[in-house]
């Protein structure tokens, strides 16, 4: 019995606790419909409000407000250029790129991953062309004029303009070889000299199948020239030297061929002896007694035997 009451006395405490808690959510569910209820004048004041300040005059901007529009304005253009420059790669629409490859069954026992054939653009930097700089002109040795690029300056690095160079004459290109030939250079002397001469690579002429032919201006091999011979007259004299020494080789190959086409045409005549000799030793003389050495010489030939005797 004891128990019987205490539980229906616990019933009864949770039923009073229910009912307190079930009126307290009454009391907020009125106070939040009240405020529904005032929400819309409040809102017709708000916007009776607006109205009336949109119906004033705009008041004109005063300097100092659009010197300050102005700053912010170039401001946020540098802000943008910045986040441009710190990612000069181009990025293609429509996000990355991700590489997409199929399964392939090989059959036996494993699989095989093929990358489908994709045409992948490649990323250019977009650079922002440099300024052109006044002093940065080069200055023609001709005409005397600045300008910004051209044949010459590129390829040989002589400050020539396009309208100025002389292709036939003084700006003339020579090959390696003619070079070699005309001014007697070496190859240290065009390639290992400081500075070595530039040049520009063509096709041969003569095959085009075979290496590409170098190019000198001839204005630089000539200074080059001067600087290994000194003068003009030393080149000179060196050339006659030269020329002198190849028509002696030439005489020489020309005197060895006719001597042969003589032995050809006599060959009737005469007859080169191919027997075997045999020497005809004269008497015997005494050279040394002590040592008892005796000397032969050959009656046909001149040999000479020396032995000794036991």
């Amino acid at each position: 019995m004891k128990e019987e009451k205490e539980n229906t006395g616990y019933l009864s405490d949770y039923i009073d606790a229910a009912r307190g808690t079930v009126v307290d959510v009454r009391k907020k569910m009125d106070s939040l419909s009240g405020k529904q209820d005032a929400a819309p004048g409040a809102d017709k004041t708000e916007q009776a409000e607006e109205k009336d300040q949109n119906s004033k005059p705009d008041e004109p901007l005063s300097a100092a407000m659009r010197a300050k529009i102005e700053r912010n304005r170039q401001r946020a253009l540098m802000l943008r250029q910045a986040r441009l420059a710190s990612r000069p790669y181009s990025v293609p629409e429509g996000g990355t790129c991700a590489k997409v490859s199929k399964t392939i069954d090989s059959g036996g026992g494993f699989f095989i991953e093929e990358e489908e054939e994709e045409v992948q653009t490649v990323k250019k930097v977009v650079h922002q062309p440099a300024p052109v700089i006044e002093p940065d002109y080069l200055l023609c040795n001709d005409c005397c004029k600045p300008f910004m690029d051209s044949y010459l300056s590129n390829s040989f690095d002589l400050s020539v303009c396009d309208k100025c160079r002389d292709s036939e004459e003084k700006h003339k290109l020579i090959s390696r070889t003619e070079a070699k030939q005309e001014y007697l250079l070496k190859d240290c002397d065009l390639d290992k000299r400081e500075p070595p001469l530039r040049f520009v690579l063509r096709k041969n002429p003569h095959n085009p199948r075979w290496g590409d032919m170098k190019l000198y201006l001839k204005l630089q091999v000539v200074r080059r020239a001067m600087e290994v011979w000194g003068t003009q007259e030393a080149l000179d004299e060196a050339k006659e030297t030269r020329e002198e020494n190849r028509e002696i080789q030439k005489q020489k190959r020309f005197n060895k061929k006719v001597k042969e086409l003589r032995r050809a045409v006599r060959s009737s005549v005469w007859r080169k002896d191919t027997s075997t000799h045999q020497h005809e030793y004269g008497p015997e003389e005494l050279l040394d007694e002590d040592e008892d050495t005796y000397r032969k010489v050959c009656t046909t030939c001149g040999h000479e035997l020396t032995y000794e005797k036991m």
